[in-house]
C-alpha cells in the first residue's frame, strides 16, 4: 500500500513533519555548469532543502522537428537543439549532486527519457521527480520503478481518472508515492493555483501531498502548508533579468529566503495550538494593564445609591470588573468616594 508517509534521503515527509522546500532550476542554468553551480549555491543559502534540475538527452526524447513551445530563443532554431545545449555529461550531473550533498541539500532530476533515468540512478538520486507531461508515460515510469525509489509525481495537466490510473499503478507495486498539485501554466495566476486540490489529493490518496507552484510569487507556497501541504517546489532565478522561459514563474533568491521563512515560522504555529483560557490566566498583569475596572466618575458621599451616571470604565483592571456595573445600580456607598478612586466590595453596604 501506498504509505502517508515516505523517506527521501535523510529526510522524512508527511503529516507532522518539516515541510520539504525544493528550489526547482529547472533549465534556467541556459546550458552553463558553472551557472548550474551557483544556482545550487544559492538556493542553499536561501535555507531550502533539495535542489532540482531537469535531465535531458535531446535524442532520446525528441527529434529535430520539436517546435519551441514558447518563441524566446534567439540562438536555438529548434526545441531540439536548445535541449541539445541544455545537456550535461554524467561526470557534470555527478559534481552537481556532490556539490548539492556538500551543501546540505537533497538533489533531485525530473528525467525525460529511459537514458535519463539511468544516467540519473548511476549517479544516486534518492528520488524520483515525475514532471507533468510524464505522468502517463508508463514505460518511464516503469523503468523507475524498477529502482525502488520514490517517487514524487507532478499533475499539472492530468485528470482525476489519469491520475487514479498513476496511483494504483504505483499502489499495486507497493511504491512510496508523493503528488504535487500543480497547474502547467507560467506564471500561474491565483485563480488556477488550485489550494483545494491539496486537501483532495490527501483525502483520495492518503499520500504526502506538495504544490508546485509557477506563480513566481510566495503567497501560493505560504498558503499551501497553511493547508497541510508536506512538500513546495518553486522556481529560482538568479534575476528577473535573466534570459529563459521559466524567469516569470520563479522566485528570486531573496523571495526564495522569505518562502522559507515564512513556511517555518507558519510550521511553528501549526505544532502550537493555542489554549485560549490558559493563555488568559498568563496574561494576569497584562489584563491588568490593558483592562478597565468600574472607578467613581464624581466625588460621591457615603450613603449615595449608585447609579449608571455615577460610574465609569477607566484603567487599569484591577478593581471590580465592569461587566458587573448592572450588578451595582441601586446599591448604597458605604463611605466616601474620589474621582477616579476604584471602587471595591468594601465601598459598598
Amino acid at each position: 500500500m501506498v504509505k502517508p508517509t515516505i523517506r527521501i534521503g535523510n529526510r522524512q515527509i508527511g503529516p507532522g513533519e518539516p515541510t520539504l522546500i525544493i528550489g526547482e532550476v529547472a533549465q534556467s542554468h541556459d546550458g552553463s555548469l558553472g551557472m548550474a553551480h551557483a544556482f545550487i549555491d544559492v538556493i542553499a543559502e536561501a535555507g531550502a532543502d533539495a535542489v532540482k534540475f531537469q535531465t535531458h538527452i535531446a535524442a532520446a526524447e525528441s527529434t529535430p522537428q520539436e517546435k519551441f513551445r514558447v518563441p524566446f530563443s534567439r540562438q536555438d532554431a529548434t526545441r531540439f537543439d536548445y535541449w541539445k545545449r541544455m545537456e550535461f555529461s554524467e561526470g557534470q550531473w555527478k559534481e552537481l549532486a556532490a556539490h548539492a550533498a556538500e551543501r546540505g541539500l537533497l538533489f533531485l532530476s525530473s528525467p525525460f527519457s529511459i537514458e535519463a533515468v539511468e544516467l540519473l540512478d548511476r549517479i544516486g538520486v534518492p528520488a524520483w521527480k515525475i514532471a507533468s507531461g510524464e505522468v502517463v508515460n508508463f514505460p518511464l515510469l516503469e523503468k523507475m520503478l524498477a529502482t525502488q525509489k520514490p517517487v514524487l509525481l507532478s499533475a499539472g495537466m492530468s485528470s482525476w481518472a489519469e491520475i487514479d490510473k498513476v496511483v494504483a499503478f504505483f499502489q499495486k507495486n507497493n511504491a512510496a508515492l508523493a503528488i504535487f498539485q500543480c497547474t502547467t501554466s507560467y506564471p500561474c495566476p491565483p485563480e488556477e493555483i488550485g489550494l483545494n486540490v491539496i486537501r483532495e489529493i490527501r483525502e483520495r490518496y492518503a499520500v504526502p501531498v506538495g504544490l508546485s507552484d509557477h506563480s513566481g510569487k510566495i503567497y501560493a507556497g505560504l498558503a499551501a502548508v497553511s493547508q497541510g501541504a508536506n512538500l513546495i517546489e518553486v522556481h529560482v532565478t538568479l534575476s528577473r533579468g535573466m534570459f529563459g522561459p521559466d524567469v516569470p514563474a520563479s522566485l528570486t533568491p531573496k523571495e526564495l529566503r522569505q518562502l522559507v521563512e515564512g513556511i517555518r515560522f507558519i510550521e511553528a504555529a501549526l505544532a502550537a495550538p493555542v489554549d485560549k483560557d490558559r493563555a488568559a490566566e498568563q496574561r494576569a498583569e497584562l489584563r491588568e494593564l490593558f483592562f478597565h475596572s468600574l472607578v467613581a466618575k464624581q466625588d460621591l458621599p457615603a450613603g449615595t445609591v449608585l447609579q449608571r451616571e455615577h460610574l465609569a470604565a477607566k484603567k487599569p483592571g484591577t478593581g471590580i470588573p465592569t461587566e458587573r456595573l448592572p450588578q451595582l445600580i441601586g446599591r448604597r456607598l458605604a463611605r466616601d468616594l474620589k474621582r477616579d478612586q476604584l471602587l471595591a466590595e468594601e465601598d459598598l453596604a
